[in-house]
C-alpha cells in the first residue's frame, strides 16, 4: 500500500550546505520530520553543485518518513553568475545594470528546460528573456527565430 503524503515543503538551500539551522530547521522540524537525515541526504545528493542555490521539493508523509526532489538553480541566480552581477536593478524599466547575449539564454535556457512548463528551447529562451528583461538585463542581438 503507497504512503499517505502528509504535505510537501518548497525551500532554496545553497548545495551541499544544508544544516538544522533557519530555514531548514524550523520548516522540517515542525512537521516532525528527522532533520539531521535530511540534511545528511541532501548534502550527499547536492555536492557537486556547491555553493549554488537550489530548490528543493520534499514530500513528507504521516509515518514521518520525507523523499525530495532537488531542481535546477533558479533562472535569476543562472543570470546573475552570467552577467557577473550581485543583484538586479532597483528600476529595471529605467536603469539597465548589465547585457547578455542570446547564446547565454540559451545555455540558461537549455539548462532549465527540465523545469519549464514550455515544450520548445525558442519558448523556454522567451521566458529566461522576459526574466533578464525583469531585473535590468539587457539581451543583445537580434532573437533566433524571429
Amino acid at each position: 500500500m503507497a504512503k499517505e503524503v502528509a504535505g510537501l515543503i518548497k525551500l532554496q538551500i545553497k548545495g551541499g550546505a544544508a544544516n538544522p539551522s533557519p530555514p531548514v530547521g524550523p520548516a522540517l522540524g515542525s512537521k516532525g520530520i528527522n532533520i539531521m537525515e535530511f540534511c545528511k541526504q541532501f548534502n550527499a545528493r547536492t555536492q557537486d553543485k556547491a555553493g549554488k542555490v537550489l530548490p528543493v521539493v520534499i514530500t513528507y508523509y504521516s509515518d514521518k518518513s520525507f523523499d525530495f526532489v532537488v531542481k535546477t538553480p533558479p533562472v535569476a541566480i543562472q543570470l546573475m553568475e552570467a552577467a557577473k552581477l550581485k543583484g538586479g536593478s532597483a528600476e529595471p524599466n529605467r536603469k539597465k545594470v548589465a547585457e547578455i547575449t542570446w547564446e547565454q539564454v540559451q545555455t540558461i535556457a537549455s539548462d532549465k528546460m527540465v523545469d519549464l512548463n514550455c515544450f520548445t528551447i525558442e519558448s523556454a529562451m522567451t521566458m529566461v528573456a522576459g526574466t533578464a528583461r525583469s531585473m535590468g538585463i539587457t539581451v543583445k542581438g537580434e532573437a533566433p527565430g524571429k
